[in-house]
């Protein structure tokens, strides 16, 4: 009962802080758009293997973008009251643009011989992480901020057994027989922050044009600590003016927000895209093992790079794009070199 009153009381001091970053926004919203909504799945089915992260889901909804004034927040002032986004850095500058979004997701990971019902103490946990959360981004023409506060749950009640059971009934794959030795459950709070760079030059003509958006960032938490740092170059005709194009990476969903009274018909476009994204890390749940409780861990690299690249399509109110991300060895006795799987992101401009 203690343990369930506990949880209880993480989520309700989640909600909170979630409300807390959206008032802000609330109280400068003014738009004909209703934002938009995106849907990523991730699976390495896409890439024929069934291993290490084998699966990603995550539906997100961002705001239009909003200008921030500084007359309302002196008023604010005034009157003895303020938004949260006056007290953060980089947020808070009059004539910056500002958006918010809302997400849920699920990660699930698995070692590689799937027939073994006892433990493999060589190779990763079985583990899984469903979570919700919410983002605040900031941007001028040229740069953009996003900071991220998520909230979930690694283990059992991720259900991320049940999910990987029904997934594999539908295509076919065998049963996992191993989640009996599973990561134990474990409440998750992670803030992320990242901070895009876009460089754009002139259009190329006929409608082709190219861009170069570096990234840097850090995550925080009981599931990851790590730094990060990338890149990507994308060229194309009619290219999307955004901040680009990412695999399911926390403080990286602010790409498809739209202006204000942007209906989104806009003529056909197509794009390749070229990323990659490299990481120090400190702390990986997933291989650490559980935080506070003793469960199974290997022993994991402290350098992991993403290398992808895709290929993206918009038209009138839709954008999709597919890569392959190849990412390279995670742990030391990781049988493979690395890991390839797909990813593919569907977004609609409401």
């Amino acid at each position: 009962m203690r343990q369930k009153d506990e949880a209880g009381g993480f989520f309700h001091d989640s909600f909170i802080i979630v409300g807390a970053f959206g008032g802000g926004w609330a109280e400068e919203k003014k738009s004909s758009s209703l934002g938009t909504v995106s849907l990523y799945f991730e699976n390495d089915f896409l890439a024929g293997t069934d291993r290490d992260y084998t699966s990603g889901m995550k539906l997100i909804w961002t705001s239009p973008w909003a200008t921030r004034h500084g007359k309302r927040s002196e008023d604010r002032e005034k009157k003895g009251s303020f938004s949260f986004y006056d007290i953060l850095p980089f947020f808070n500058r009059p004539g910056d643009e500002r958006a918010v979004s809302v997400l849920i997701g699920q990660s699930i990971y698995t070692p590689e011989d799937l027939d073994r019902t006892g433990l493999i103490p060589d190779d990763r946990p079985y583990a899984g992480y469903t979570y919700l959360g919410f983002a605040i981004h900031r941007k001028t023409q040229k740069i953009m901020d996003s900071l991220e506060v998520d909230f979930g749950i690694v283990g059992r009640h991720s259900y991320a057994e049940d999910v990987q059971e029904k997934v594999h009934e539908w295509i076919g794959s065998d049963e996992a027989k191993g989640w009996k030795n599973q990561l134990k459950d474990e409440p998750a709070l992670e803030l992320i922050y990242e901070r895009k760079w876009r460089f754009s030059p002139s259009n190329l003509g006929r409608g082709f044009g190219w861009d170069f958006i570096p990234h840097l960032g850090g995550r925080i938490g009981n599931v990851f600590i790590y730094g990060n740092a990338g890149a990507e170059f994308r060229f194309g005709w009619n290219p999307p003016v955004d901040f680009g194009t990412c695999p399911i990476r926390p403080g990286c969903e602010s790409s498809p927000a739209t202006a204000p009274g942007d209906d989104r018909r806009r003529p056909f476009g197509v794009h390749v895209f070229l990323n990659i994204d490299g990481r120090a890390v400190l702390r990986d749940i997933f291989l650490d093992g559980n935080t506070w409780r003793d469960s199974h861990s290997v022993n994991r690299e402290y350098f992991v790079a993403d290398i992808g690249a895709g290929v993206g399509i918009s038209a009138n109110r839709f954008k999709v794009t597919y890569g392959l991300i190849y990412r390279t060895k995670e742990f030391d006795k990781q049988k493979s070199n690395g890991h390839i799987f797909g990813t593919l992101l569907i977004t609609f401009f409401l």
